[in-house]
């Protein structure tokens, strides 16, 4: 059995009051993910700076 379907088996299980609690964990698990994502980004802008902030970037991206 897979994670996924023993995911889905365990919350077959649980009592409907308990769903609240287990949607607000995987929301909070997926913003976790998109803020580690967002943190890779930010810590490399400053050392691909040098070559986007170049004349010939700004001709290329222009009529975009």
């Amino acid at each position: 059995m897979s994670n996924r379907d023993l995911l889905v088996k365990e919350i077959e299980e649980l009592p409907d009051d308990k769903l609240q609690e287990v949607i607000d964990f995987v929301q909070f698990l997926k913003s976790k993910q998109r803020d580690e994502e967002m943190g890779i980004t930010l810590v490399s802008e400053p050392s691909l700076a040098k070559d986007w902030n170049k004349p010939e970037e700004d001709e290329a991206w222009r009529d975009l």
